[in-house]
């Protein structure tokens, strides 16, 4: 009779902590029980490189998962390197004892050896679905077998046993159902293939399940003879085994790049493009990055989780690494396998460590210099890429104070007044005539409706270029930029335009002057509304215009005031500007000497209309409506 043993105390508190705590997913047995017999077959292979005694090609080693219904039972089977009695006592009586840290420590110097487990305790995620654990198991080399036997931490024991041939045999004996669980899908076929393509799936050795094939018996289903099916078993492999991104580019062709996308991320439509990269050095990973042709639809939205698939060897550690990509990149999907990175003792989690920065600062400048190759070699590419995710690219600019503008401004796109299609910045200060200083921009609801706004009429007339901002976080963006090659942005809503001859300023100013009253009134008349009214420099054919004095702008003042649980609305210090040039400038001049209540009303509608011209709400608007009409009305 078998003798049983106890763990140590530190061991029991950690089985115990292993089975309650460390694992966020039960699932996740399957794939440290199958890592480990991968470990297992990784040594007696790297054996047979030097010792024919083996007997086994490398074709000849496999990974078997049985399943037996009756008795609850799930077994998992290698033909690795077993384990003897010692190796039994060390690895398994000693929580978090790891013979594969061990041999990969004595073999530094192979850089052939990928052995996935190095922590020792992923084996004990089994008892998180096992009421008992049996392993039987045989060392290469021993003419002895031993059966270790647990129900958890109560202790073990090891026996002799028979077993055939060097290998081992791990036999789960699934929980029963409870209220809360139900571990039954553990014993079913489809879950197990599941598990094993997701987590598993690029395991270099076959993992093979049988399978129970239904099949249409001959001579049935057909005329009036009703269908009979017979049920037969088929040994099935359930993994790829060697993964896309560790093949030779040359074999790969784009739709075999198209293709693993589609089916991993399951997206309908090809990508816009894919980059293959395999480093080595100071970040050593192979990664394979996608860039969709859409975004999704939860994309900008709360519920949207970035990050990219990680690896270790082949094993899937995250299902999305959200470290691994800058937010500005988040749009990218993908994965990323290396050796080098530091898991913690579940696998399931990453320490924050160097290698992992090391590895997302290789990626961000990865993917920006792909966007900007595409920018300059397929324009037509990568508008369509701007118009699925520019937004993140502006928002990129602007977020964390502008800590990476430098590095994406030259990825920004604009519509501007040329042509009104898309430019970029370097293309719009290449184009900038020699007398012009700044880089003028206007902020609106669209293209169109910019076009349209009375404040670029005298720009657009002097010949200089406007780019048109028509989402929420441009103006933003382009103030944190502050600067281009040297040019400053500036809004032709500004209040200091900037933009005349010396001869025209001073015939503005002498017009301000000698209507200096005539603006303060037009002030008082509108209570507070505006900061002041005063001469327009920038109005040709429209008669009123707003302009905003500091650095809140009038589409600011709008996109705060979108803002939810905004009880204290940002305004901007708004300017009404009136064209001298226009009729109603002069019926303004003659109210100021002979109505002043008429002045008011004037004044008043004139600033309704300015603030409807912006896309602005109204303050009142059926005091607008009755003005209008007395006005319509009155001789």
């Amino acid at each position: 009779m078998a003798q049983t043993l106890q763990f140590k105390a530190e061991s029991k508190r950690l089985l115990d902590m292993m089975i309650n705590s460390v694992y966020t997913h039960k699932e996740i047995f399957l794939r440290e029980l199958i890592s480990n017999a991968s470990d297992a077959i990784d040594k007696l292979y790297f054996i047979s490189l030097t010792d024919s005694g083996v007997g086994l090609n490398k074709s000849d080693f496999s990974i078997k998962i049985d399943v037996d219904n009756d008795s609850r039972a799930l077994v998992i089977t290698d033909n690795g390197i077993g384990m003897s009695q010692e190796e039994l006592e060390n690895n398994l009586g000693v929580i978090a004892g790891s013979g594969s840290f061990n041999f990969k420590s004595e073999n530094a110097d192979n850089a052939d050896i990928e052995i996935i487990g190095q922590f020792g305790v992923g084996f004990y995620s089994a008892f998180m679905v096992s009421k008992e654990v049996e392993v039987r198991t045989k060392a290469y080399g021993s003419d002895t077998a031993y059966l270790w036997k647990s129900s958890g931490v109560d202790g073990y024991t090891i026996e002799a046993c028979e077993k055939d041939g060097a290998g081992t045999e791990i036999r789960l004996s699934i929980k029963d159902n409870t209220d809360d669980e139900s571990y039954d899908e553990f014993l079913a076929q489809w879950k197990i293939k599941q598990l094993v393509k997701k987590y598993s799936d690029y395991i270099r050795y076959p993992i093979k399940l049988d399978m129970q094939k239904e099949s249409l018996k001959e001579g049935t289903g057909v005329d009036d003879i009703p269908p009979e099916y017979t049920t037969s078993v088929e040994t099935q492999t359930l993994n790829s085994m060697i993964p896309i991104w560790r093949k030779n580019k040359a074999e790969l062709t784009d739709e075999d790049y198209n293709k693993f996308y589609k089916e991993k991320f399951y997206d309908f439509t090809e990508p816009l493009k894919y980059v293959h990269v395999k480093t080595e050095g100071t970040a050593t990973y192979d990664s394979l990055l996608y860039i969709p042709a859409a975004a999704p639809m939860d994309f900008y939205s709360k519920d949207y989780e970035k990050g990219l698939q990680l690896y270790s060897s082949g094993v899937m550690i995250m299902a999305q690494c959200a470290d691994l990509l800058p937010d500005h990149f988040a749009f990218i999907r993908g994965l990323v396998d290396s050796q080098d990175l530091s898991l913690n003792i579940s696998r399931e989690m990453l320490q924050h460590d160097r290698q992992l920065k090391i590895i997302a600062k290789s990626i961000e400048k990865t993917v920006k210099n792909e966007l900007k190759k595409m920018l300059d070699n397929d324009r037509e590419k990568y508008e369509s890429f701007w118009k699925a995710f520019g937004l993140q690219i502006k928002f990129g600019v602007y977020n964390s104070y502008g800590a990476n503008k430098d590095s994406l401004k030259d990825l920004l796109m604009f519509h501007s007044s040329f042509d009104k299609k898309l430019v970029t910045l370097s293309e719009y200060v290449s184009r900038m005539k020699e007398e012009q200083s700044v880089i003028y921009y206007a902020a609106g609801e669209s293209v169109d409706k910019v076009d349209l706004l009375p404040q670029t009429e005298v720009v657009k007339d002097k010949g200089f270029e406007i780019l048109y901002l028509t989402e929420n976080v441009d103006e933003f963006a382009l103030q944190m930029l502050i600067e281009y090659e040297g040019k400053q942005f500036k809004s032709v809503s500004a209040a200091d335009l900037d933009i005349d001859t010396p001869e025209e300023k001073e015939e503005f100013k002498k017009l301000a002057e000698e209507n200096k009253d005539l603006f303060e009134e037009i002030t008082k008349a509108l209570g507070g509304k505006i900061k002041s009214a005063r001469i327009s420099e920038k109005l040709k054919s429209y008669p009123v215009c707003l302009s905003n004095d500091g650095n809140i702008s009038l589409e600011m003042e709008k996109t705060f005031a979108m803002m939810p649980n905004n009880d204290k609305a940002v305004k901007a210090e708004k300017i009404l500007e009136i064209n001298p040039n226009h009729d109603m400038f002069g019926v303004l001049q003659k109210l100021y000497e002979s109505d002043k209540k008429k002045l008011t009303d004037y004044s008043k509608i004139l600033y309704t209309q300015a603030l409807m011209i912006e896309g602005m709400p109204i303050d009142n608007p059926a005091e607008f409506s009755a003005l209008v009409c007395e006005v319509m009305t009155s001789n």
